[in-house]
């Protein structure tokens, strides 16, 4: 969850949306973010609305205290079911993310899903997923979630090489992600993944494959390679400033990216979307595609953002304020936009041709399907999708992607 708010106009204070939100409603499937915003200790990279228990001391009394933070997003959770009124949809996905949830107790994760079920009801094949630091379950812990509703789990591996992980500042021990994945099996998690990071300052090719290889050999159904981002303001960016670790660059990334595509590709995973990976369609994960397909979701938390309709707001960062917000009876919702068709068809662009199966053509404008055609041309798009009316990344577009699309969307 980003630490930067966007602007936007103000939020009502009873969270109501306009008339035009639900339009067609029923045609979209629905999923909630849930965002726990504790940490016990700050990764260097990450840049992440999060808080450790020293960053909250005295900032926020015991409105932001973790005890009783699941009491306290089951409130938005109700005002979610105010403000969404009649719609019957039941919820496809859920997610919960950090943060690192699983600090809570694994009891208070299932009220916070209970609340969700009580309210708005859950599909039959509803997706249940939490993030989870290795360091922060056991197996009793994982049995609890299970039993509670979860059947996804994601677990942030990042290397399997003691040395990278440090300059990470991850706590956990090389090793200890790998054994999760055999304790959440053995609880009965039907989806497992695991994130990985490639490009930390001092990682080698040969560490980048040591970690793939753990990765596949623990047996996930799901697996997401993000290139290392150096944000301003971090720890990592400071220490890079000083000249105390190097920094990588574009073509050392582009290296990461096509190992990942061999050696995952060559261990029966197929890439879905240009991060990720999974063993089978079942294997995806659906709730990061109502985001990249713009359906609906609700988020829940300090600093989560949401998106219904077309219309799309985000929460107060402070976990004291957020709580303050709901205590009082109000949205804690501190501003939002109304999307126009073009932003949404930019937004469709931007998410949709990162995908496998790619934008459709006629969401282009002459300045972009211009663009195309020379990207064709380049080896960028698939030629055979091309023909059927679609723009898909063959394995070079997906290393340029972000410079594909900025060329599409004009």
């Amino acid at each position: 969850m980003p630490s930067v708010l966007p602007d936007g106009e103000p939020m009502p204070e009873d969270g109501a949306l306009p008339a035009s939100a639900l339009l067609g409603a029923g045609e979209r499937p629905l999923g909630f973010y849930l965002h726990v915003p504790y940490c016990a200790t700050r990764c260097g990279y990450c840049d992440f609305n999060t808080y450790t228990a020293t960053e909250l001391r005295g900032s926020g009394g015991v409105l932001a205290s973790r005890d009783n933070y699941a009491t306290t997003l089951t409130d938005e959770v109700r005002l979610a079911r105010k403000v969404l009124g009649d719609d019957t949809r039941p919820v496809r996905t859920v997610f919960v993310g950090g943060g690192t949830p699983t600090l809570l107790a694994a009891a208070d994760l299932v009220t916070m899903l209970g609340a969700i079920r009580e309210e708005f009801g859950l599909a039959d094949d509803a997706e249940i997923t939490t993030e989870a630091n290795p360091e922060s379950v056991d197996p009793a812990y994982l049995a609890e979630l299970r039993e509670g509703g979860f059947n996804r789990i994601s677990f942030g591996m990042q290397s399997a090489r003691q040395h990278v992980l440090k300059v990470l500042d991850r706590t956990h021990t090389p090793g200890r992600p790998e054994a999760c994945v055999a304790e959440a099996r053995a609880a009965g998690f039907e989806h497992v993944n695991l994130d990985l990071i490639y490009g930390t300052p001092g990682e080698s090719d040969d560490d980048w494959r040591a970690s793939l290889d753990a990765a596949i050999g623990a047996g996930p159904d799901h697996v997401s390679a993000y290139a290392l981002i150096v944000e301003e303001g971090t720890q990592l960016a400071r220490r890079i400033r000083r000249g105390e670790v190097p920094m990588t660059d574009d073509d050392v990334h582009a290296d990461r990216y096509l190992i990942a595509e061999d050696v995952l590709s060559g261990a029966g995973f197929s890439w879905y979307e240009v991060s990720n990976w999974a063993t089978s369609e079942a294997g995806r994960c659906l709730h990061n595609e109502l985001y990249w397909r713009g359906a609906d979701w609700w988020g829940a938390g300090p600093g989560a953002h949401s998106h219904v309709g077309g219309v799309r707001w985000w929460n107060v960062k402070h976990p004291g304020a957020y709580a303050a917000a709901l205590a009082a009876g109000r949205s804690p919702g501190a501003g939002r936009e109304v999307l126009t068709e073009e932003d949404r068809r930019v937004e469709r662009v931007l998410l949709e041709l990162r995908l496998r199966e790619g934008c459709e053509l006629s969401l282009l404008k002459p300045a972009g399907l211009a663009a195309s055609r020379r990207a064709l041309a380049d080896g960028l798009l698939q030629e055979e999708s091309y023909a059927d009316g679609r723009a898909v990344l063959t394995l070079r577009g997906r290393l340029l992607a972000d410079a594909v699309v900025r060329d599409l969307v004009d």
